[in-house]
C-alpha cells in the first residue's frame, strides 16, 4: 500500500489549491480514504474522508464548505480541493487509508494505519 500526496505550496489568502493523492498497491474502489492535516504545534485533525464504494463523503462540521474530496477511478487518485484558503489552513496535509474500513465517517474518526508522506500547504501573503 502506497500513497503519494502532492500539490501543496505557498498560496495567498483567498486562493485555492488542489491536492492529489495517488494510490498504488490497492484499488480505491474498496476502502475509505481521507485527508488529514497537522498544523505546527497542533494535533492532527481529519479534513475529509470518502467512502469509495458508495462515494459518501464526510467533513467535520468546522471544515464544511471550503473543502471538497473527490476521486478519479481511472487514475486511482483522490483529490482535495481547498478554496478560500486561510492562514489557519497552513499545515502538512496527509492522505491516509485503512484497507479494512469502508466508512468515510469511521475513517475520519480513527487513526488509519496507512499514510502518505504529506504535502505542505502554506497560506500567507
Amino acid at each position: 500500500v502506497q500513497l503519494q500526496a502532492s500539490g501543496g505550496g505557498l498560496v495567498q489568502p483567498g486562493g485555492s489549491l488542489r491536492l492529489s493523492c495517488a494510490a498504488s498497491g490497492f484499488s480505491l474502489n474498496r476502502p475509505a480514504i481521507g485527508w488529514f492535516r497537522q498544523a505546527p504545534g497542533k494535533e492532527r485533525e481529519a479534513v475529509s474522508c470518502l467512502s469509495t464504494n458508495n462515494d459518501i463523503t464526510y467533513y467535520p462540521d468546522l471544515l464544511k464548505g471550503r473543502f471538497t474530496i473527490s476521486r478519479d477511478k481511472t487514475k486511482n487518485t483522490v483529490y482535495l480541493q481547498i478554496d478560500n484558503l486561510r492562514p489557519e489552513d497552513t499545515a502538512v496535509y496527509y492522505c491516509a487509508t485503512d484497507l479494512g474500513q469502508s466508512s468515510s465517517h469511521a475513517l475520519c474518526h480513527s487513526s488509519p494505519p496507512n499514510w502518505g508522506q504529506g504535502t505542505l500547504v502554506t497560506v500567507s501573503s
